[in-house]
């Protein structure tokens, strides 16, 4: 060691009452320290220009920033505690407290390296966990970050929000990820026409209007469901867009359904009802239907065999 070195540890050891050597190891714990900086500061810049995508140099950039401060932490521990039976007991004891008095802090750990290994979400998917769903922007060690969508407002759109959700809860509550393996969602829109609509009409124009702005690329979807057949059952036997019919109080309800991407279900959606409303609008025998009273006089209106007027006589000859 340099005689300077030497000279300053003498001085705070006659001085100052430190012991032998100290001041000599908290200058290379420094040095130590300052080099890991550094080390970081290289190898992120090194990230920053070889490394194009942004969610994979994220990823790459937060590998590199754990391993050094690991390993910062295990040299320093050795520097300072030593080796053998010491640091064994030593981790021992500290592993033994730690396990009572961190339970969530560990559990977050448990978590976080749970994502890193079974890869439930990625950067960018679209999650939703205990009534949170967002699109995840950010992983680390004891949280995940997603930014909000939902809540009060309609059609998965983002409310702005930041929330950080605790690593230890993706071990222990269900997880939904509306990307991983299959990038679609089913989407319905119910339309509600009235009883005395022509409903195979309405029925035949939401058809071609769902067929015309049909957001999915079938053949993309149906490679999707193959790979991801892969690894989970997953077995859609159709995936053109349909449109179902049912009957309410209120009226006949046309509900149209078809696959989209899960950021793009209210911009479809919006596409789809200017359509539906425009070739209402253009027909006399179709009436869209909603919650209203009326009187209904069965000897009136309702049918000869039910109660109703009996049927006009023709002419007799």
């Amino acid at each position: 060691m340099f005689s300077w070195t030497g000279t300053i540890d003498q001085f705070f050891v006659e001085h100052l009452g430190f012991p032998e050597g100290l001041f000599i190891k908290v200058l290379i714990s420094l040095l130590l320290y300052l080099g890991a900086r550094f080390l970081l500061w290289f190898l992120q810049d090194l990230s920053r220009r070889n490394v194009t995508e942004l969610p994979r140099r994220h990823i790459v950039n937060k590998i590199i920033t754990y391993s050094i401060w690991i390993l910062l932490v295990i040299i320093l521990l050795t520097y300072w505690i030593g080796t053998g039976s010491g640091i064994l007991a030593y981790f021992g004891l500290l592993s033994a407290g730690l396990a009572v008095a961190m339970q969530d802090p560990l559990a977050n750990l448990a978590g976080w390296l749970y994502i890193l290994v079974s890869k439930p979400f990625s950067l960018g998917d679209r999650i939703q966990i205990d009534g949170h769903a967002g699109d995840v922007v950010d992983i680390r060690m004891a949280a995940t970050t997603i930014l909000e969508i939902g809540n009060w407002v309609d059609a998965d759109q983002s409310t702005g929000r930041v929330i950080h959700i605790p690593n230890g809860w993706f071990l222990k509550r269900s997880l939904a990820n509306f990307n991983q393996r299959f990038n679609f969602i089913w989407n319905e829109i119910p339309v509600m026409i009235t009883f005395e609509s022509d409903w195979q009409a309405a029925l035949e124009i939401v058809q071609n209007i769902l067929n015309h702005h049909n957001p999915m690329d079938e053949v993309d979807a149906q490679r999707q469901v193959e790979e991801a057949s892969t690894h989970f059952t997953i077995q859609y036997q159709k995936l053109t867009p349909v449109v179902w019919l049912s009957v309410a109080d209120s009226g006949v309800i046309l509900t149209l359904r078809y696959l989209c991407e899960p950021k793009r279900r209210r911009s479809t959606a919006d596409l789809i009802w200017k359509e539906i409303l425009i070739a209402f609008a253009a027909r006399d025998d179709i009436d869209f239907a909603y919650p209203t009273r009326r009187a209904y006089l069965n000897h009136q209106e309702g049918k000869p065999g039910a109660g109703g007027p009996s049927a006009p006589v023709g002419p007799t000859a």
